[in-house]
This record gives structure tokens, sequence and C-alpha cells, in this order.
């Protein structure tokens, strides 16, 4: 029987499951489907486990993705260096693990696989971190390399304290602290991104301050002497082919703004009535006005009319004038037109341009002089000031002076000819010197074709000025009023010392033959002639 059953089952093995049926009886086919069915079961639990893990694989990557996104909306919004999208990521994992229901396999799987791209992400956001640091130093710096304006610039400068600013020579500070920084953001780990990231951007900070500072600094001083640069003034060029009347206007706002400058300009010369004007404008040939004014009081008191002086002896009077210079031959021209009034004109000063040229040392300047001064008639007194500025400010390009005269009385209307003459030639002797003039303390600098020929410094062209622009005393023992209010100060008489330090030195006059020894010679002179 032993020998049978076995044969049986040998069958069983190799026959199939019906032998072994047969063989066996009915509880080996029960087991055979019991264990049949369970092997099914296990085949497809199995094969649901596979599923759940790819689906769990599946929501691990469309997590990673989904904080890729979170990463990149919200580095240029939220500070760098913070760890929150990270553990947003970490806890959405989680939760999506927790709620797929799958246990504690698919749980460790998918809380591995966020640990796994946490540290990815972390770098990711290290590295847009450090971009965002460098873009906002490159942002905070690039304004203070542009030109800043001198407001800005003064409250950088005033906010900023100047141990802080930097050499100017320091180029893109902000720029290699923002490299320094990657560099070491790439090499620290995530754990130790949060102790690193205040640092680093502390110190990007201060660099970008430091920057800030250091060309804002810059940027100051550059200013400043843009400022300088720019309050000098280009010279006012008149066009090539100027027209009369272009002309005729800028000529007359020059005039104008001379008027207010001067509105107490006078001549320069003492005088009582038209024959001490006579005199004194003849003996102003070569020397100064101050001199002049300083010798006529000895010489009037002694021969008040042109009587007394032709009658006088040429010995006595030569003394009288000898601190005017070329005394001889003045002494013979006074004395002659003393004598040419007492014989010619009743001891009278004619009022006539032609009669008052007929006398001995008077011209056409001197007679404008007289005319304008003492009867009240326009004329233009063309001294060596008034022809060297009418030139300067390129009104005419004549060198002689009736030229010139004509040039110049066709530019203005007659009543102007008097005070014209006098607001030039006051200019010329206090501001706009022959040798040097005070471009930088002209009041008329923008209208003046010839800025910038002289000093145009402001601090040192005041020093350059003269009379009572410089707090000078003037040329005339007794000025008008107008120019005491002014804050004009009288000349001292001879030999007594000014009242103030250092009164300025004449200009020298324009070169010309001296007087004639003949009395019938004119002699050149003017309230101005000399330069005073």
């Amino acid at each position: 029987m032993g020998v049978r059953r076995d044969s049986a089952v040998g069958e069983q093995g190799s026959g199939g499951a019906k032998k072994t049926t047969k063989a066996a009886g009915s509880r080996p086919a029960t087991t055979a489907a019991g264990a049949a069915g369970k092997a099914a079961g296990v085949a497809a639990s199995e094969m649901a486990a596979a599923a759940k893990k790819a689906a769990v694989a599946k929501k691990a990557a469309a997590a990673k993705r989904t904080a890729k996104e979170t990463a990149k909306r919200s580095a240029p919004v939220k500070a760098p260096g913070k760890k929150a999208p990270a553990k947003k990521i970490r806890a959405s994992g989680a939760g999506t693990a927790r709620s797929s229901g799958a246990g504690a396999t698919k749980s460790a799987s998918v809380k591995a696989a966020a640990e796994k791209a946490a540290p990815a992400d972390e770098a990711v956001t290290v590295k847009r971190a450090v971009t965002v640091k460098r873009a906002v130093s490159a942002t905070k710096a690039e304004p203070a390399r542009k030109a800043v304006p001198a407001e800005k610039t003064a409250r950088v400068r005033k906010a900023v304290p100047a141990k802080k600013s930097v050499p100017a020579k320091t180029s893109a500070p902000a720029e290699k602290a923002a490299s320094a920084a990657k560099s070491a953001s790439a090499a620290k780990s995530a754990p130790a991104k949060k102790a690193g990231a205040a640092p680093a951007k502390k110190a990007v900070t201060g660099t970008a301050k430091k920057a800030v500072a250091g060309t804002a600094k810059k940027a100051v001083t550059g200013t400043a002497k843009k400022a300088v640069a720019t309050e000098r003034i280009a010279p006012a060029k008149p066009p090539r082919n100027e027209s009369h009347t272009a002309l005729v206007r800028r000529a007359r706002r020059i005039n104008r703004e001379l008027a207010e400058v001067y509105p107490y300009a006078h001549p320069e010369l003492d005088f009582e009535n038209p024959f001490q004007l006579v005199v004194a404008t003849v003996l102003s040939a070569q020397t100064t006005d101050l001199r002049v004014n300083q010798t006529t009081p000895a010489l009037f008191a002694k021969y008040p009319t042109p009587e007394d002086l032709a009658a006088a002896n040429p010995e006595e009077v030569e003394e009288i004038l000898r601190p005017t210079g070329f005394f001889r031959a003045k002494t013979k021209s006074v004395m002659g037109l003393s004598k040419a009034l007492r014989d010619d004109f009743g001891g009278e000063v004619p009022g006539r341009l032609e009669d008052l040229v007929k006398l001995p040392g008077v011209g056409r300047k001197t007679a404008f002089v007289v005319l304008g001064n003492a009867f009240g008639r326009p004329g233009i007194t063309v001294d060596t000031h008034f022809q060297r500025l009418v030139r300067r400010w390129e009104w005419t390009a004549e060198k002689e002076p009736d030229k010139i005269e004509r040039a110049i009385g066709e530019l203005f209307p007659k009543t102007d000819w008097t005070m014209l003459s006098h607001h030039v030639i006051f200019h010329g002797r206090r501001i706009c010197h022959a040798r040097k003039p005070a471009c930088g303390a002209c009041p008329i600098a923008p209208l003046c074709p010839a800025y910038g020929e002289g000093e145009t410094d402001p601090e040192k062209a005041k020093k350059l000025l003269k009379y009572e622009k410089g707090g000078f005393p003037g040329q005339r023992l007794n000025p008008p009023q107008s120019y005491l209010d002014a804050g004009g100060i009288p000349a001292p008489p001879l030999g007594v010392p000014a009242s103030t330090s250092a009164s300025p030195e004449p200009e020298p006059a324009a070169p010309t033959s001296p007087p004639s020894a003949s009395p019938a010679a004119p002699a050149t002179g003017s309230p101005s002639r000399g330069t005073g």
C-alpha cells in the first residue's frame, strides 16, 4: 500500500492536479485550491502596493515641481535667506503622504523624497538670494555713479559720516562683495544657511552704503567743480553779420546796466564855473584827475578869473602846476587860453563847439567835456578808457577818436551822450582796467564779448576793484552828495595821506604827445585823461 500511495503521489507530481485528486481524495484538493487563492491575493496586493508606490513617487515629483515654482515666485518678494518655503514644501509633502493613507512605508518614502529635494531647493534659494542681493546692491550703487544733483549729494554727504567714505579709486565694491557672498553661500550647506545669510546680507548692505558714500562724496566734489565751472560766463560774442539794429539794442542795454551800477557818475574834476572846468580839463593831460584836483585849489585861489591868470607871472604859475607834470607846457596853454578868453570872448567861456576848439590847448574832447558838464549840451568824451571799452564791447572797430565819436553817436540819442561818457569812463577806471580787468566782479559780464580777458575768479577779481568799488578814496576833493551817499570817499588834499590804506595805483595813460610849448598848440586832455 505504501508503494502504491507513493506511486500515486509521483503521478500527481508528473501528471498534474487531476491525478493527484484521484489518488489523494477530497481534502488535498481543498488545500490546493486555498493555496492558489492565497497566491492570487498576494499577487494582487503586490500589484496594489506597486501602484501606490508609483502614485507616491508621482506626488513627490509634483511636490518638488510645486516647491521650485513657489521658490521662483517668492524669491524676488520675500527676504533672502529664510527657510519658510522649504518648510512649507516639506509640510505639504508630508500632508500629501499622510492624506494618501499609504502607511508607514509610504510616509517614510515621501519624507525621504522631500528631504532629498530640500537641499537642492535650499541651494536654489541661496543662489537666488545672493542674486537678489547682488541686484539690490547694484541698483543702490548705480544711481550714485551717475551725476547726483547738488541737493541729494549734500543730504547723502550729511547723513553718512566722513570716516565711512571710501577713496574714489575703489571701483564697484558692491560687485566684489556680492561675488564673495555668493561663493561663501555656495560653499556652506543647508543647515548653515540661516547662520550665514545674515552676515552676508550685512556685509553686502555695508559695502553698498560705503560705495554710495564714496561715490556720493566724489559726486559732490565733481558737482562743486562743475558748479564753479558753470558760474564762469562765456563771452557774449555778437554774430558775425550783426545788423545795425541789433548792435544798437546791445549797446543801449549795456548803457542801461551801467546806469544802474553808477547812478552817481559825474565828471571827476572839481570846478565851480566853466572857466575852472576848461582850465582843469587842459591840465588833466598826461596825469590823473586826482592830481589836478589837488593842484587847482591853489591856482584858482591866486588867479580866480581869466584876466588874473592871463596877467600872471609864468614862473609862479609853473611852480603851482609842477605836480601835474609837463608844467611848463601846461603853463603856456592855460595862460594862452586865458588871454584868448579875455581878448576874444570878454572873459567868458563860449558855449559853442566851434568857439571852444579855437582856444589854445582845447580840442574836441575837452570841448565836449565843457559843453556837457558846464552848459548841459550833449557831447561824447572819447578818452583812453572810452576807446578801450567800446572796442572790447565791439561797438566799433575804429581807432581814431573822431571816428569813434561819430560811430558811437549813431548808436545813442544825443540826450544820452554826456551820461554815456561818464558811465563808460567810470566803469573803465573801476573795473574794466587796461592790463587786468576784473571780469569776475563785472556787473555786465553776461553781456561782454571780451569776458575772460581778465581775472574771472570772483574773490581775486574783487581785489582789483578801485575807488568806491574797492573801498578806496575817489579823485574829487569835493564830490557830489550822490557819490558820498553811495559809499564814496573824498580824496585827500595834496600832501595829506589817504585815510584808507593803499590807494589804488592809476593806470598809465595812452601814449600821446605832450602838450606843445607853443600856446597855439592844443593840449589833449579831459576829466578822464591819464587814468586816475
